[in-house]
């Protein structure tokens, strides 16, 4: 079942960037309102996870504004970027929400995503936590252009650029065919999250256009708007629904500190792209 859609509050824009550029995340605490776990130390297993959003006056927050369809989106991410995990937490009526985690031994860091009633904007707050047991890190995944996951193949073209907004294309095929069918996910096509590594700086970014809106078509193509706050390697986390099924979709992607220059016919490409694009609406 479905709740009522944010989905225009944050309409296209690049969520979790916040004023110069600056990812979201990166603390625990924002504009008076902070991340609280019941407990920071957890087991490994399928494990239950609670936690709070307290605001200014130091009381949990019980009132928030949806955002893609739900009132918290909740990421967990193990330090070394394995073990991805968008989950969405079930809230009491004192504030306090809880999900299940599949969580392994080591470092994670967790994050919720949020628009607290009465604050101006949607917000990323981000807290770590330990999972006990023999650690073993995996290294960072080769940069490349495709995901495989079971019969499905997600494409990714375009690139991430510093301090400049680019469109990443993600294009999903099963068994060699093209996907036209993909099913509405938070009320987009798809759901893409990207972490820079190092210190897991978080960016939310959502697809150009929505379902029904008459011009955004369900796959093959999910395209996308993001802005890399600094050169350095990023890992993508796409999360798609086909068939009544969520899969998410991993790459590493590594930019660099000046951006490309398109040439005149591109860049003239590009703009009668944007023009159209903004005549449909």
């Amino acid at each position: 079942m479905r709740n009522s859609s944010g989905h225009g509050q944050t309409n296209h824009g690049v969520h979790g960037v916040h004023g110069g550029g600056r990812p979201g995340g990166l603390s625990v605490s924002e504009h008076g309102y902070t991340l609280e776990l019941d407990s920071t130390i957890l087991t490994a297993g399928v494990q239950p996870v609670s936690f709070r959003v307290t605001g200014p006056d130091g009381q949990a927050v019980t009132e928030f504004v949806p955002e893609h369809e739900k009132e918290l989106h909740f990421i967990a991410v193990r330090r070394d970027t394995a073990g991805f995990q968008h989950v969405h937490p079930v809230r009491d009526e004192k504030g306090t929400w809880s999900v299940e985690l599949a969580l392994e031994p080591g470092d994670w860091r967790f994050f919720a995503d949020v628009h607290p009633a009465g604050h101006d904007g949607a917000m990323t707050l981000g807290i770590d936590a330990a999972v006990a047991g023999p650690y073993e890190p995996r290294p960072l995944p080769e940069a490349t252009g495709t995901a495989q996951i079971g019969e499905y193949t997600v494409a990714l073209d375009g690139a991430l650029l510093p301090g400049e907004a680019s469109e990443l294309t993600l294009t999903v095929s099963r068994n060699g065919r093209p996907v036209t069918d993909l099913q509405p996910y938070l009320a987009a096509y798809g759901h893409l999250v990207a972490l820079r590594v190092g210190d897991l700086g978080y960016l939310h970014v959502h697809p150009e256009g929505e379902p029904g809106d008459g011009t955004t078509a369900p796959g093959p193509e999910i395209a996308f708007m993001a802005v890399a706050p600094s050169a350095g390697t990023y890992r993508l986390f796409l999360d798609f629904q086909h068939n009544d099924v969520v899969r998410t979709s991993e790459f590493t992607v590594r930019t660099t500190a000046t951006a490309p220059r398109p040439d005149a016919a591109s860049q003239a490409a590009h703009e009668h792209k944007s023009h159209r694009h903004h005549a449909h609406h």
